[in-house]
């Protein structure tokens, strides 16, 4: 055959398999990447750079970034596709408005009415926005919230929503938080400095820790010091990863202390730095808590000017709409630049963690209260606490309580006790009917059992855990059997897919929960197969708000 012709068919070929990259788009990511190292675990942030320049990411724009980062296009596509906030548009196709509202509509947000709030912005014949249905976006307390470009209104009405519309109100504000000078005049980064200069030992602050009995409070509650030594003793160069993605339906007090004070967090997270040796940290946000990303930015910045020791090195990572990356190992996975797929353990991340080094994960509420620990002693700490258990904790409460929001109270207090001694009571009109212990996966118990102590370990036996403190009150205005069904379509909506008895179980349970009589028998056994096989805690601890409700709402389903 002419080598000729067969040079062309080759090329025929192979313009058939891949595909072209467009010079136009190819210009742009390189105008939007700069001088930024190709590196392949910032895909997800090369990401949000186009997303947010364009309001989209285009098949151009895929093409191109994959060519420029030395990747398939496949690859860069799937990680785009894994997660919610990129909107991918495929060719011939048409671009979303330049305006998204996002409505939230998980457990409290529905009970405070978005799905009215929907329905009347989406009869609106608004000009280049589109609104949207969105799971939890972290800020329960202020229920219903919508989101206007980056713009979190709280308390969210139609009128408040056309007005941020109609004004183009689209940025996200940073809070007035304690900023870098305000801290270090109240004592700030001392504690960090003597633990720097051998005032502090290492074993001084690990002692602390476990004098305390500071356990992880992302939701695990695996003892805090235990694991520095666990990591400690790992082999270098060893990395940290602070999880901030706290997507959990009900729980926000991640937002709400690094609003208030984002340095005692700082402090506490170089701290364990020091102590543990690790040369690296990544800090994970949820791509929702927008303002606050801003202020940690300039805050961060801050203090990488004008150091009080050596730091070590710091990135700010940001999460892109994903449930699944608040579990460890899938968060890990997308500091990475990857799909948030959960990894099958062992090994577990203290040995095998960022990049396969042994990684301290930590959540960052339990890095916050390191530095009052140490300065005001374990003792102080466990101070606190009723029925028998000790120190404090930080409940995200909402729903219909008069004071929602973070409260800070003693360890094992009882549902009744915080909302009379916090939140200032029911609303108005409302009798207390039953609660969310531990946010959506937690379970779903009634008022009768409402004497129970909060704390880990204490709703074991009830088929409920308390995980990060997300306690959500309704009343008899509601019915348990509609919110765990709003419970369950989110964990639907938010399964990552990799293993089947979450993927394919959740979905089922949607559907057999929205039939009017529940087959409650084959709910059970479907219940059982999602914890016994789901390979993470999202499958293992969907079913519980469904289970909670044929054990302790019956008649609900007469």
């Amino acid at each position: 055959m002419d080598k000729a012709v067969t040079r062309k068919r080759n090329k025929m070929r192979g313009e058939k398999r891949g595909r072209r990259v467009d010079p136009v788009a190819r210009q742009q990511v390189r105008e939007l990447l700069g001088d930024t190292p190709r590196r392949r675990d910032l895909l997800i942030e090369f990401l949000h750079l186009v997303q947010d320049k364009f309001g989209c990411i285009s098949a151009a724009h895929i093409t191109a970034l994959a060519s420029e980062m030395k990747l398939a296009p496949t690859e860069v596509y799937e990680v785009a596709s894994f997660y919610h906030h990129f909107d991918i548009v495929k060719e011939q196709h048409k671009a979303p408005p330049t305006l998204t509202v996002r409505v939230c509509d998980s457990v409290t947000c529905e009970m405070f009415g978005a799905n009215q709030l929907v329905e009347a912005l989406s009869s609106e014949n608004y000009e280049d926005v589109r609104i949207q249905r969105v799971p939890c976006v972290g800020r329960c307390e202020q229920a219903p919230v919508a989101v206007v470009g980056m713009n979190a209104i709280a308390n969210a009405s139609k009128e408040q929503v056309q007005a941020a519309i109609n004004a183009n109100n689209r940025d996200a504000v940073a809070p007035a938080g304690i900023d870098f000078e305000q801290y270090k005049n109240k004592n700030g980064y001392q504690l960090l400095t003597q633990v720097t200069n051998g005032e502090k030992s290492a074993e001084d602050i690990i002692s602390a820790l476990e004098d305390s009995n500071l356990r992880g409070l992302g939701g695990a509650g695996f003892p805090a010091g235990r694991k520095w030594r666990i990591v400690r003793d790992q082999p270098a160069p060893r990395i940290m990863a602070v999880n901030i993605d706290e997507g959990e339906p009900g729980t926000f007090k991640d937002r709400f202390y690094l609003e208030q004070d984002p340095h005692r967090f700082f402090e506490g997270m170089l701290i364990a730095a020091k102590v543990v040796g690790t040369e690296s940290i990544y800090i994970y946000l949820r791509d929702e808590y927008a303002g606050v990303r801003k202020s940690l930015t300039e805050e961060l910045q801050k203090l990488k000017n004008d150091p009080p020791c050596e730091l070590p090195h710091i990135e700010l990572r940001r999460g892109a709409g994903a449930y699944i990356c608040g579990e460890e190992s899938a968060m890990i996975e997308s500091i990475e630049g990857k799909r948030g797929m959960p990894r099958l353990r062992p090994p577990f991340v203290a040995q095998v963690g960022v990049f396969g080094r042994p990684t301290l994960e930590h959540n960052m509420e339990t890095l916050y209260w390191v530095r009052d620990i140490v300065e005001q002693g374990a003792d102080w700490f466990t101070s606190h606490g009723r029925n028998g258990r000790k120190g404090l904790r930080s409940f995200s409460v909402s729903g219909r309580v008069k004071k929602p929001g973070v409260h800070l109270a003693p360890a094992g207090i009882t549902v009744k006790e915080l909302i009379d001694e916090y939140c200032g009571g029911m609303l108005d009109g409302h009798e207390f009917y039953g609660y969310f212990p531990g946010g959506a996966s937690g379970g779903i118990l009634p008022a009768s059992m409402g004497d129970i102590p909060l704390d880990f370990d204490t709703l074991n036996e009830h088929g409920c855990f308390i995980g990060s403190a997300a306690v959500m009150i309704f009343s008899t205005q509601d019915k348990a059997r509609d919110l765990a069904r709003n419970a369950m379509q989110f964990f639907a909506h938010e399964s990552c897919g990799k293993c089947t008895p979450c993927r394919v179980g959740t979905s089922k349970a949607v559907m057999l929960m929205d039939k009017s009589q529940w087959d409650q028998s084959l709910m059970q056994e479907l219940a059982q197969t999602m914890n016994d096989a789901s390979i993470c805690g999202l499958g293992q601890a969907a079913s519980n708000p469904m289970s909670c409700v044929i054990n302790y709402f019956s008649d609900e389903l007469k």
